[in-house]
């Protein structure tokens, strides 16, 4: 089965050298780390042995044989079912943008494209850009040129840079920008192709991007009622 997957590692601050030291040696040497803060009771932190709210997450990308390797690793060598360590779950992909970011991301793993993901009647996808820092505004840009909204940055840092150049041919710098844009399913490829022109491997952003399915949404009706109207006003031109 041709199935690649965004793999999603929560633990504490203080596990996070561990974490990044097991997944190289995992042979996962590709991924970007953001910082966050858990929302759990004191009663909650007690009860799963935790000892304070500040996390980081990490972010991967797995193929189905690589993850059973690594959730088995995961058990044995981290303890990670032990409360306390940290959790890591799966999002299936549904396409990454260009061969280039698919062979930097997967990191060498056996990975034969196939078809896209199995969540085909969503309604929107959920695109996401890794970039150098610094290059928000060049991405925003391209993907409005093709009607995409709003994003939302998150600020990263980037692990395994060494492969940029063999996959990639280019260096790229720790300091990332992820940036999260909720799109139509069908705009995806426009938007995608846009961002891949405009800031993609080869300029100085250095930017990847693949989308993950997002099988329901709220909050999105003025956006599709904005969209509607743009495309009747074009249609009627």
């Amino acid at each position: 089965m041709n199935t690649l997957y965004l793999m999603v590692t929560i633990t504490g601050r203080n596990m996070t050298r561990r974490f990044v030291r097991f997944y190289e040696e995992a042979e996962l040497p590709v991924s970007v780390i953001t910082l966050g803060a858990g929302t759990a009771s004191s009663e909650i932190l007690d009860y799963f042995g935790l000892d304070g709210s500040e996390k980081s997450v990490m972010f991967h990308m797995v193929t189905d044989e690589k993850w059973k390797e690594v959730k088995h690793q995961l058990r044995m060598k981290m303890s990670i079912d032990i409360p306390g360590i940290g959790i890591a779950f799966l999002i299936p992909v549904s396409s990454i943008g260009g061969g280039k970011a698919l062979r930097y991301l997967t990191a060498g793993q056996k990975f034969a494209k196939g078809e896209e993901s199995s969540l085909k009647d969503t309604k929107y996808e959920l695109l996401v850009t890794i970039s150098n820092q610094g290059y928000t505004e060049k991405i925003m840009d391209a993907a409005r040129k093709v009607h995409a909204a709003g994003g939302t940055v998150i600020h990263a840092k980037g692990t395994g840079s060494q492969l940029a150049e063999k996959f990639m041919g280019m260096t790229l710098v720790p300091e990332k920008e992820m940036i999260f844009i909720v799109v139509r399913s069908e705009r995806k490829n426009d938007i995608m192709r846009a961002i891949m022109d405009e800031a993609g491997p080869g300029t100085k952003a250095g930017a990847v991007v693949f989308s993950l399915p997002v099988t329901d949404t709220a909050g999105m009706r003025l956006i599709e009622e904005i969209e509607e109207e743009a495309e009747q006003a074009q249609n009627i031109e």
